[in-house]
């Protein structure tokens, strides 16, 4: 299951990565042709911060992940 984000700054950037890593499921970000590890800071300051991300999400945690990371949601 997928949603989009979208990242304003690292402080952003490391409260995504440690709700992802705490939300028991996969969590992979995609943008373009560049899928990374959501669980990796160091992998999503690479993505970049400011731009609109995909995020591919286990359907076992979907909702509550969701949830989690609402502030950074986009439509």
């Amino acid at each position: 299951m997928k949603f989009k984000i979208r990242l304003e700054n690292t402080k952003d950037a490391e409260e995504f990565v440690k709700a992802a890593s705490e939300c028991g499921g996969e969590v992979d970000l995609h943008s373009g042709v560049v899928y990374i590890d959501g669980k990796s800071l160091l992998g999503v300051l690479a993505m970049g911060i400011k731009r609109e991300m995909d995020v591919h999400v286990s359907e076992h945690v979907y909702a509550s992940f969701k949830n989690e990371v609402e502030k950074f949601v986009v439509a």
